[in-house]
Formats: C-alpha cells, structure tokens, sequence
C-alpha cells in the first residue's frame, strides 16, 4: 500500500471534493460549451469569497490574494468533455446524452476547487498570491490559447498543472523536466492529376498512385529526417478519393497528425513533408497542395519549477512513488501555458488495483480511482505552498 501524507486542510475536504467531481461527472458539457460547469465554479467561488472574472463565454480565471507579498503562482484546470455515450453503469453516470468525462477534466475541476477552499483558509499566511484558472475546450487543444491571448498570465511567475492518469495506479506520481507530450500539428494535403476513364489511364494523370507513393515514402521523415533520440511521428488516418470503380479521379485528399517534442524538429518535418508531397507528385505529373495548421506546442516542463513540484509531491506520496515514465505523443494545451510563463505539467496516477476496472482515457468505460482526487487536490495545494514560500 502507497504511504500518503494528506494535508488536514485538504482531508477535512473530502467530501466536498468527491461530491464536486460527481457532480461535474453526472453533467459534462463539450468543449466550449461548458455554460453549467462554468456557472458551478463561479458559485463555488463566490460561496469561498475569492473575486473571479470570465474569460471567453465560459473560462474563468480567480485570484487568491495572500496575506504577504511575494510571487503568483497559477494553478490549472480543464473543465470540458468528450463526445462519447458512456458505459461505465455508475450511479452518478452522464445524464448529457453523447457525452462523458472521459478524460478526468472533472476530477481536474473538483480538484482546484478544493485546493482553492484549503488555501482560501490560510491566505493571510500566503507569501504572494495564487491564481486560478479553469478552462475550456482542453479537447479541442485551443482553450488554453485563448486564455492566454486574453492575459489570464499578466504577472504570473509559475503555472502548474496536472492530469490524473488511469495508466499508472493512484500513489504514484510523475514529474519530470523537459518534454513530457509532444506537438500535435494538423496536415492536409491535395494530390490533383486529371480525371478520366479507368480503362485509359494514360490519358490522365492520376492522383492516386502519387498519394499512395507519398504515404509509403514519407515514414522517411521519421525515419531519415529527424534524430532517432527526438522522436517524430507521422500518421494519415484519411484518405477520401474517387466516386466509382472505374473512374480515375481528378483529387486524392489526405489528413493526418504530426507529433514532435522539439521546435527544431517541428520545424524540419514540416518542410521535409510538403518537400516529399510535391516532388512525389511532380514524379507523377501531379501537383501537391500541402497545408500544415499549427496546433499546440511541445508540452516542456521548466527544470527549476519541476523541481518545486517533486519536492511537492514527495511529501505527500513520498519519493518511492514518485516515479520515472516516458514522454507521450499525445497533445495537450496546458503547452501554450509552459510557452509563456516557466512551469510544470504533472501525471498523477488514478488507476484501480484492479486491472480489470481500467479503461484507456477517451473509452466509454473510463472512469477514475477517487483516491486519487485527494492526491490531486494535495498537489495542487502543495505546489502552491512550495512555491510561494521560497
């Protein structure tokens, strides 16, 4: 059994937070749509007395002000779901049809919250200031962008932020310096040729041979194009062509993803993928229309602030749990935030014992170990503390 410190503050909250997170669980809202959860916190905050102000129709963004000057650290939060018809059978299960807290957002929610009333009790003690901000459209990775545009950092010195994480068991947690989840870029390419007959294929130019080459060929930019110790990963998971089996199209439209950890190396795939596009199409007698759409940034986590938040989490779960993993190519927005302002991006278990009871995040069967929360909420408090008392 995992050996747990709980601050008092935190534990006299358990009730609250537990409650807090079905709540939100019982009522997901898609990505910026969350008017109800919106609404929630800003009750919730009012009910603690801490001043809040909105940002976009339904982000919120609150201050704590200690009693003591010093520093703002910034705690984060991602209030909104997925579009998923849930299966988990809970008695506190989605009453949102087509919709599911299917990644944690709400134990993200009712975490903050919680760690807001434990600080809110000893904010004359406070050596600076702490600021809140709960987001939205986490799932569409463009909230956090937003916020950002909107000035929620304006004297913010460090942000944290955490994700309860069903593949690793609740105890244990990670954090770690340098890149933690990687960019995730949006691309789109046309190959056009010209249309014609299936059985005269040399009176056309067919796209499709030349997007079917490129798919094969471009595994290179993985694979000869970028460093084997930065890892690059491009998937196309779409492919829309032609509208009869015997007519040779005009167009083959190809979508997928590009994940990298590094600027460099974002930048050098880019131009190796529209490169590989266009000279393969060339070969082909067709033409390339490549267009990369920027998503979120690498998530990096600031060496020093990393470092707060270890010494945060080992008083809570101590150094034995709190553990090594690797990087994952998945995205997330709280980058844009680690863009702006040094900080820190944690992993903390919420999985069962019980292996049979965990689910991947995004399944419809997902659901969280609420021992977990209190360790959440801790974290967020800690990390605070920490912080503001160096």
């Amino acid at each position: 059994m995992v050996k747990i410190n709980f601050n008092e503050l935190i534990l006299s909250e358990k009730e609250y937070l537990i409650k807090m997170r079905r709540e939100f669980h019982k009522n997901p809202e898609k990505s910026w749509h969350e008017y109800e959860t919106s609404k929630r916190v800003k009750e919730e905050l009012d009910k603690m007395g801490i001043a809040y102000q909105s940002c976009t129709e339904t982000g919120v963004a609150a201050l704590i002000e200690g009693g003591k000057e010093g520093k703002t650290a910034a705690l984060r939060a991602d209030m909104d779901a997925l579009e998923i018809e849930e299966e988990t059978g809970l008695e506190f299960k989605s009453e949102n049809e087509g919709l599911m807290h299917a990644c944690g957002h709400d134990g993200h929610t009712a975490m903050l919250l919680t760690a807001a009333k434990a600080l809110m009790k000893i904010k004359e003690e406070l050596n600076g200031n702490v600021k809140l901000i709960f987001q939205p459209a986490e799932e569409m990775v463009a909230g956090a962008r937003k916020m950002v545009s909107l000035g929620v950092l304006e004297g913010v010195d460090a942000v944290f932020g955490l994700h309860l994480w069903s593949d690793l068991k609740a105890g244990k947690i990670n954090i770690e310096a340098g890149p933690r989840m990687a960019s995730g870029d949006y691309v789109i390419i046309d190959f056009k040729g010209k249309g014609g007959h299936g059985s005269l294929p040399h009176q056309t130019v067919d796209p499709i041979p030349a997007a079917s080459s490129f798919i094969i060929n471009s595994q290179a930019v993985v694979s000869r194009e970028s460093s084997p110790l930065d890892p690059v990963v491009l998937t196309f998971g779409q492919i829309d062509s032609g509208t009869r089996f015997n007519i040779i199209p005009s167009k083959a439209h190809l979508e997928g993803t590009l994940r990298c950890f590094s600027a460099e190396s974002r930048e050098k795939s880019s131009e190796a993928i529209k490169r590989y596009a266009e000279k393969i199409a060339e070969s082909f007698r067709a033409e390339a229309d490549v267009e990369i759409k920027k998503g979120t940034p690498p998530t990096i986590n600031d060496a020093q602030i990393t470092e707060y938040a270890k010494r945060a989490a080992e008083d809570i779960v101590g150094s034995s749990n709190l553990i090594s993993m690797e990087k994952t190519t998945g995205s997330e927005d709280m980058a844009y935030y680690l863009r702006e302002v040094p900080g820190a991006f944690a992993f903390v278990g919420a999985g069962f014992e019980e292996e049979d009871k965990n689910y991947p995040h995004h399944h419809p069967k997902f659901n969280l170990n609420e021992e977990s929360l209190l360790i959440g909420a801790s974290l967020y408090f800690n990390f605070a503390l920490k912080y503001l008392q160096d």
